[in-house]
């Protein structure tokens, strides 16, 4: 389905009814329904085909140019003299004000559906069954027999009162008036999972996650002990489509390998960002990484250069002031402590960029590096101050810096500011350089020279 959203403001109300009147100043199409689920995939980096029935009309047209735009291999089955599936909000002042929907039941195209997904399953690693109960999936039990058959992994977020349809698919996602509807509106805690589990054994299911609002989510597989995720969301400001990120991030992490439980969890933190964001949105890896490494997960801040742009640009997004050192950090001791933790209170995220062991070596000698790349980074990303490690192979970060500009450039030592290494291109840009004190008696240098007394 078409979500679109028309932007404006509003400074009157109209002589017609008393209603507000909106100065449409910006309009959005967006993909909406399954289409975002695909969405949501292919924005994660997952390598996604979209599935769907629309109609002959210029809706249709815009709803392939939004899933299009995202990479997404769209092949949708069109039905003549029957409209795409369209949602119109009307916004103003971060409210929606009202919404106008325009659809009908699905008449024709669900065989076609079927056998193309059929065709599709010897290269695929996980399918998605988005149920918004509008008729595309009438032939759902087809759908995951032929899965199960290629064993596909297969998770449906589910609609309405009979889940019997979704009998052997890996996975359900009901929200918890979905679930109620279905099992009974439990008592407690402890009896929602005695009906979930009954669910499960019915449905042969190898997992049921329910999505619980501001309770969190209840994730049940077919032997395990039941798992509650708390909430994740720090500000709630629209919940629409929540569901389709859930779902989403639970596919791509199974695909990938990752366990049910390390998957709901990560689907749950996805969960509590989309939420923070107006109307049908998505979520990023860059935005997940920087949510578990605020957890003290994720890699403990160890990202790639590639990476590192896309991180720096979402913190500034933020009004995050980006600090920047480097050095070699062979041995830390702690004046390597004292120095991260000052350059840190510049600002709100550091990163600190790392030579390899090759650059290493030419800057101190074939006897350097004491400390191999990964474990001088996994020792720095362990570090409260420190938000990001990058490594760079050349002999000083010039590029690295050049490449991602931080608002501040620190370095440490008795260095003039033109001699630092990206000082010039921090400066260009409006940034600053501060050089920190020296401490004396602390280096890597002498403690290397103390062991080999």
């Amino acid at each position: 389905m078409l979500d679109r959203y028309l932007f404006g403001g509003t400074s009157r109300i109209s002589p017609e009814a008393p209603v507000p009147v909106v100065h449409v100043q910006q309009n959005e199409d967006r993909a909406g329904g399954a289409a975002n689920v695909a969405a949501n995939l292919a924005r994660l980096g997952v390598s996604t085909s979209l599935l769907g029935i629309v109609g002959n009309d210029d809706e249709a047209g815009a709803l392939q140019a939004a899933i299009e735009k995202d990479g997404i291999d769209c092949e949708l089955t069109v039905v003549d003299d029957w409209p795409t599936i369209t949602k119109m909000r009307v916004q103003s002042r971060g409210q929606q004000l009202i919404r106008v929907d325009r659809e009908e039941p699905v008449p024709d195209g669900t065989d076609a559906l079927t056998k193309c997904l059929e065709s599709k399953l010897d290269k695929t690693d996980a399918v998605v069954l988005s149920d918004y109960g509008k008729g595309s999936l009438a032939e759902v039990s087809a759908m995951i027999a032929a899965c199960e058959k290629k064993r596909v992994p297969v998770l449906v977020d589910p609609k309405g009162a009979d889940f019997g349809k979704y009998a052997g698919a890996t996975a359900i996602t009901p929200n918890q008036a979905e679930f109620d509807a279905v099992a009974g509106q439990p008592d407690d805690d402890d009896d929602m999972v005695r009906r979930g589990r009954s669910l499960v054994t019915e449905l042969g299911l190898d997992a049921l996650l329910v999505t619980r609002s501001e309770k969190g989510m209840l994730l049940l597989d077919s032997d395990g002990e039941p798992v509650f995720l708390g909430v994740r969301a720090r500000e709630v400001f629209d919940v629409t489509g929540a569901g389709d990120t859930v779902i989403a991030v639970l596919a791509a992490a199974v695909a990938a390998g990752a366990s049910m439980n390390s998957a709901a969890a990560l689907a749950n933190l996805a969960a509590g960002l989309v939420v923070g964001k107006i109307g049908v949105a998505t979520v990023t890896p860059s935005e997940l990484g920087v949510a578990l490494h605020r957890r003290g997960q994720g890699g403990r801040g160890l990202v790639a250069e590639e990476e590192l742009q896309s991180l720096v640009a979402e913190a500034r997004s933020r009004g995050e002031r980006v600090i920047m050192t480097n050095g070699c950090f062979d041995v830390l001791h702690a004046g390597h402590v004292a120095y991260l933790e000052e350059a840190k209170s510049l600002g709100d995220r550091l990163i600190v960029a790392i030579n390899d062991d090759d650059s290493v070596r030419r800057l101190k000698g074939e006897s350097r590096p004491i400390n191999q790349l990964k474990d001088r980074m996994l020792v720095l990303a362990g570090l409260a101050a420190v938000d990001w490690v990058v490594p760079f192979s050349e002999d000083t970060p010039e590029r690295l810096i050049a490449g991602n500009l931080p608002d501040v450039l620190v370095k440490g030592g008795d260095y003039k500011g033109e001699e630092i290494a990206g000082a010039k291109d921090v400066l260009g840009n409006g940034g600053e350089v501060r050089i920190l004190a020296f401490r004396e008696g602390q280096s890597s240098s002498r403690i290397i020279e103390q062991l080999g007394k």
